[in-house]
């Protein structure tokens, strides 16, 4: 009787992952690790892309995804996992596809959802590790806390402009999240990649860092980047390492644990949760309504600049955006030194001040920062330059 059992690696697979099968410090031990291995990336975009196809290139058995988003015309410069044909379509199914083109042996699981606290907790106990790939902070709280709870490491990275940042979070005896940062920025304070944008090169480069770090995690060879943050600059091509220690007062991984269950992130950092926001906006429409001011649509102002009733236009953008598309504004203050300048907008207290940006959530900042200076007519342009083009003039570029 024949009791031999199967082997993990077929010969096909063994052709294909021939250059890792002839590392001494890999080997076919390795390659069984990876395919009996199971990651989760969280998001499929600018580093999670090269991250799930570098996984599956290498062999991990079982890689699953959570997106609930669609791929957008802007993805494409960086998020390489999706292709033209792709737009306006599910990135769950576009990386599914590609990565099965790219290595059918790989087993991929879809999670078309947001991460949550109702279901981080469910989705990532199925896995023996996690890739953090997301872009707010929010859920980069919600994915550290997760994974302390189920035990799982957190391979993380993420990107801003020119830079970007890499550990390896939940090891034994080593940091999370939180013993790096312990409280959030304020709401506002730091930009999103949509509003300050990004060198479409920079994910790729941390995704494929996050992807090595990932493979050593999970086969245990070499150095994994425990308590060492790694920080790149790319325009002086520079890469330095910070020391990151755990914090035996972090409320989650410390001696003394104060979090024991997953709690409302939006409200740790700041942010209204959606029947408050929708509260806290019908307030605010109802108070507007009142006092003839509030927040303005594109469309309701070019009526009324077409009737002649110009009101202050400030621009809060960046100066490379303005050669893209602009408005003819009154005044320009980049949002970033808007503390400093807004004094040149005194003489105008009185007037009426829309503020606009590209999606409006700059104005939006910048118009609450007005109103606590005591501006009591200031107002937002709703959806910035994005909505202006989608209401009023579709030649407008998109960016």
């Amino acid at each position: 009787m024949n009791t031999a059992t199967a082997p993990l690696l077929s010969n096909e697979e063994l052709q294909r992952y021939a250059r890792h099968l002839i590392l001494p410090e890999f080997g076919k031990a390795g390659q069984e690790k990876l395919k009996q291995s199971s990651v989760l990336c969280v998001g499929a975009g600018g580093l999670g892309s090269p991250l799930a196809l570098y996984l599956a290139a290498a062999g991990v058995g079982r890689i699953g995804i959570v997106d609930f988003d669609v791929v957008d015309k802007s993805n494409l410069q960086r998020q390489i996992i999706h292709g033209t044909s792709w737009v306006g379509k599910r990135k769950v199914e576009s990386a599914k596809a590609r990565i099965k083109d790219l290595n059918p042996f790989v087993e991929v699981e879809l999670h078309e959802t947001a991460l949550s606290s109702a279901n981080a907790r469910q989705i990532i106990r199925q896995y023996d590790a996690v890739a953090d790939g997301t872009d707010n902070f929010p859920t980069r709280y919600l994915v550290n806390d997760a994974c302390v709870l189920e035990g799982k490491p957190n391979i993380y990275a993420s990107i801003f402009r020119f830079d970007g940042q890499a550990t390896v979070f939940g090891l034994k005896d080593g940091p999370c999240y939180r013993c790096l940062y312990p409280d959030p920025p304020p709401p506002g304070m730091v930009p999103s990649c949509a509003e300050g944008g990004v060198l479409g090169v920079l994910p790729g480069i941390m995704g494929c860092i996050q992807a090595l770090e990932t493979i050593k995690v999970l086969t245990g060879i070499g150095d994994a980047m425990k308590g060492r943050l790694l920080v790149f600059d790319a325009m002086g091509m520079k890469f330095r390492e910070l020391k990151v220690r755990k914090d035996p007062a972090c409320p989650i991984c410390g001696d003394k644990r104060s979090i024991h269950e997953l709690i409302d992130y939006n409200q740790f950092c700041g942010i209204p949760n959606e029947e408050a926001q929708k509260a806290a906006e019908a307030a605010q429409a109802s108070k507007a309504s009142a006092a003839g001011t509030g927040d303005i649509t594109p469309a309701q102002l070019d009526a009324r600049l077409k009737k002649g009733d110009k009101p202050f236009l400030v621009d809060v953008r960046n100066a490379n955006e303005l050669d893209i598309c602009k408005l003819e504004f009154d005044a320009w203050i980049p949002l970033p030194e808007f503390g400093q300048r807004f004094e040149e907008l005194a003489p105008h207290k009185d007037q009426e001040i829309i503020i606009y940006c590209r999606s409006g959530g700059r104005s939006g900042n910048a118009v609450r920062f007005l109103e606590q200076q005591g501006f009591k007519n200031v107002r937002n342009m709703v959806g910035g330059m994005l909505r202006w083009a989608d209401e009023v003039d579709p030649s407008v570029p998109k960016y």
